[in-house]
């Protein structure tokens, strides 16, 4: 109720309240888009910043872990390079350590010096220089012994036959080459630190091209981490290297050192260096960056919350928020000030006109303004003076003139001229053998003289009479198609009605009733008393009226006021009502297919005397 009471008050007759209320809702709507599309497009451009930085920290890694690799590599490569390191290599793994000891006293003598050739002093070099190994193991193939050293340079062999031991199987498998330290090779060693990573190198016999075993170096996963140096202070999420079967080989977070990685399985379904990124729906979700090394058998995940990068613009968003309501306070309150005052000045015009209709045409509009307002303003005021002066100086003039030409008219036409002049006409069309158009004529001179004859009293034989002239023409003129019936008793044909009362009834028969293309139309006026009223039925046997445009007739006759629509019947309605009350006028029976009644009630009074 109260919504309907304010839609009345302010939105149902206010057009400029309307104006401002679709105004106002389109340019929110517009803010509100805009600023959407504007915070999408910076958030956005955000997160793939972000994400970029959270890239070239994954390639930083890789890059690192590349290296690394890379250097295992040269390590084999300067074994093979030196001849004696190479063969002393071999005989290394080929044979029992004490053959290798009395070799290597034999070569004694013959060393130059310079570059080491004794295998276990190479290796120690090697992690001398290596500050990432932890680890570094000679398994033979063919001896099953595993060889290591560790980052203080212990020295520890020990056999790893398949019937003790499962790392003869671990060494056949044709796994990556980078991957998390094998749990038997661990124990062998004693190794318990999670956070370490393994390469594997073939050693091949340089000789036979025999594989005579591998070199297995582990190192130290926590080292990874100063490839992210430069990335410290704008690395938003996690980075973390997953092996082939997702076991974390370095966590940025060191969180998940020897597990495996939690978002493992959803990272599946992300292509293997794809050029962008993927929101994964985890709980909490995650922005993930994928790397994926085809070599290295390695795989770097950059792991972001949503959260954590949603942070990074939520000042932006804050912004464009307070900016958007800015602008649509802005939008809404200008407009609004400049439509109430052009409202207000529309109002006063309303009530100027207001004034003038009821007559005050001194009124005057103070409007100074050059636009469309002031200019109607100026119109109207100029308009009232033309007025003013109109009734003043021609209106008065002109229907003083009227008055005097129709009186004068009057009193120069003579209703015997028109009906001589007809007499003449109707004796012609006689005496030509046009006897149908002579009783024609006939009936239209009385009809015209009956209708120009200034009766003081009129009775309903005189207008029964006009009805009789009025049907006699058309009943000439449709020949064996129409007839008529008047039905009415002598005593009642001097009762005094209202003249002009029924005719229009019969002309409304002869307009919409009649059907010309049947034979058997007819009308049958019918005069009966009704205690105090005196009632004519005219009856037809036409198609009748249909009941939704009966209900229209009689809704029509119902009003008040002219609307210039059946203007007979509701002329004669009207005049019998407002002359003799409301118990008088006009009714209207009808049944579609059956033709219909109209009844036209008069008082019940004998003719009044001179």
């Amino acid at each position: 109720m109260k919504l309907g009471s304010v839609y009345k008050g302010y939105l149902k007759n206010n057009m400029f309240m309307k104006l401002l209320l679709v105004f106002a809702l389109i340019a929110v709507l517009a803010i509100i888009v805009v600023s959407y599309v504007i915070y999408i497009s910076i958030s956005q451009a955000n997160i793939r910043r972000e994400l970029d930085i959270q890239k070239s920290a994954m390639e930083s890694v890789d890059r690192y872990i590349h290296q690394r690799y890379d250097e295992v590599q040269g390590i084999v490569r300067d074994m093979y390079w030196s001849e004696s390191l190479s063969s002393n290599l071999s005989f290394f793994l080929n044979h029992p350590y004490s053959e290798y000891v009395q070799q290597r006293m034999d070569q004694f003598f013959s060393d130059s010096g310079g570059y080491p050739t004794d295998v276990l002093r190479y290796f120690q070099n090697v992690i001398d220089t290596n500050s990432d190994m932890r680890n570094l193991m000679l398994y033979s193939a063919n001896r099953q012994i595993l060889s290591s050293l560790n980052m203080y340079k212990q020295f520890k062999q020990q056999s790893v036959n398949a019937i003790h031991s499962y790392i003869p199987d671990v060494m056949a498998l044709d796994s990556k080459y980078i991957a998390a330290p094998n749990i038997w090779l661990r124990k062998a060693v004693g190794q318990e630190d999670p956070a370490l990573y393994s390469i594997r190198a073939p050693i091949n016999n340089k000789q036979t091209l025999k594989n005579d075993g591998q070199l297995v170096i582990f190192l130290d996963s926590r080292n990874i981490a100063n490839a992210l140096t430069g990335y410290i202070s704008t690395l938003k999420g996690e980075i973390a290297v997953l092996s082939a079967d997702g076991t974390v080989i370095f966590d940025s977070k060191n969180r998940y050192y020897g597990k495996t990685y939690p978002y493992f399985d959803g990272t599946k379904i992300l292509n293997d260096n794809s050029p962008g990124f993927s929101l994964l729906g985890v709980s909490p979700a995650m922005y993930i960056n994928k790397l994926a090394s085809a070599d290295g058998g390695y795989v770097i995940i950059g792991a972001a919350p949503h959260a954590e990068i949603a942070q990074s613009y939520q000042g932006i968003r804050s912004t464009i928020i307070t900016i958007s309501i800015i602008c649509i306070l802005i939008a809404v309150l200008v407009p609004a000030l400049f439509v109430m005052n052009i409202a207000k000045r529309t109002n006063r015009i309303i009530r100027f006109t207001h004034k003038v209709r009821g007559g005050d045409f001194a009124a005057r509009i103070e409007d100074r303004r050059e636009d469309e307002l002031g200019q109607i303003s100026r119109s109207f005021n100029a308009m009232l003076d033309e007025l003013e002066q109109y009734i003043e100086r021609v209106y008065k003039a002109e229907i003083k003139q009227k008055e005097t030409e129709m009186i004068a008219l009057q009193a120069r036409i003579s209703p015997h001229f028109l009906y001589n002049t007809l007499e003449v006409i109707r004796m012609r069309a006689i005496s030509q053998g046009a006897r149908d158009v002579g009783e024609m004529i006939y009936s239209l001179s009385v009809l015209f003289k009956s209708l120009v004859q200034q009766k003081k009293h009129y009775t309903l034989r005189d207008e029964l009479e006009m009805c009789r002239l009025y049907l006699e023409l058309f009943r000439i003129r449709y020949k064996d198609k129409f007839n008529y019936t008047i039905d009415a008793d002598p005593a009642l044909l001097n009762r005094s009605i209202m003249r002009l009362s029924l005719q229009p009834v019969v002309e409304n028969y002869i307009v919409h009733g009649i059907r010309t293309n049947s034979t058997d139309n007819e009308l049958t006026l019918q005069v009966r008393e009704q205690g105090h009223r005196l009632c004519v039925e005219v009856s037809d046997n036409g198609g009748g009226i249909a009941p939704e445009r009966l209900a229209e007739i009689r809704m029509e006759l119902a009003k008040q006021e002219e609307s210039g629509q059946m203007f007979g019947l509701r002329s004669v309605h009207t005049r019998l009502r407002l002359l003799h009350g409301s118990d008088y006028g006009v009714a209207l029976q009808s049944k579609e297919g059956e033709g219909a009644v109209i009844t036209v009630c008069y008082p019940n009074q004998e003719e009044r005397g001179d």
